[in-house]
């Protein structure tokens, strides 16, 4: 489980098939500023909202397998050199200062707008159809990993504000017309439209 902080940006510096049968592809991980004093086999990390599991650590790199379906349901766990955000899990004594986030990618979303206002960036993002039930004015979504509010909701796209501080601790400030993002909606919404049948 995480909140949607991101504590640390690092980078992907190998992508190669795993030789675990269940395993499409092995990454290796720098994970730049995050403190690695307290991380172990098997824990959970955040991969730009992704769920992966530390499989070891070697010079101060994570390695983690990345299984076909995470795969088929992501976008950028392949991609050599790319810049990714990262979360260790939470602890039951850590604030929640964003949102309930379980590391389970419900979709791929497309940037469809990218506008400086003031300091912050006003983003907006395009989403299939099948999550937009999930998705509501002033609700959570996260992406990349990061927990964010939507401000707006229109049809197949939500609008989010990318504040200063956001900007300069993630990767969001990269995204340009065009990215993909991991989206993962909100877990209580999903219950709740599961309880409800819709």
């Amino acid at each position: 489980m995480f909140t949607g902080i991101v504590q640390a940006t690092g980078k992907i510096t190998a992508v190669h098939t795993s030789s675990a049968p269940e395993s499409n592809l092995a990454l290796t991980i720098d994970p730049g500023s995050l403190g690695l004093n307290d991380v172990n086999l098997g824990d959970s990390i955040a991969v730009d909202g992704v769920c992966l599991t530390v499989k070891y650590l070697t010079n101060g790199l994570i390695h983690f397998d990345v299984s076909e379906e995470t795969l088929r349901c992501t976008q950028g766990l392949n991609r050599v050199g790319k810049a990714i955000n990262l979360e260790k899990a939470l602890r039951l004594a850590d604030r929640l200062g964003g949102h309930l986030v379980s590391g389970h990618i419900d979709a791929i979303g497309i940037v469809t707008e990218c506008a400086p206002a003031g300091e912050s960036v006003i983003l907006d993002i395009e989403v299939p159809s099948t999550i937009t039930r999930f998705l509501t004015h002033k609700g959570s979504i996260a992406v990349d990993g990061v927990s964010l509010t939507i401000n707006q909701m229109t049809d197949n796209t939500f609008s989010v504000n990318l504040i200063p501080h956001t900007l300069m601790v993630t990767t969001l400030g990269q995204l340009q017309l065009g990215s993909q993002v991991n989206l993962e909606t909100d877990m209580l919404a999903r219950y709740v439209a599961r309880l409800l049948n819709i």
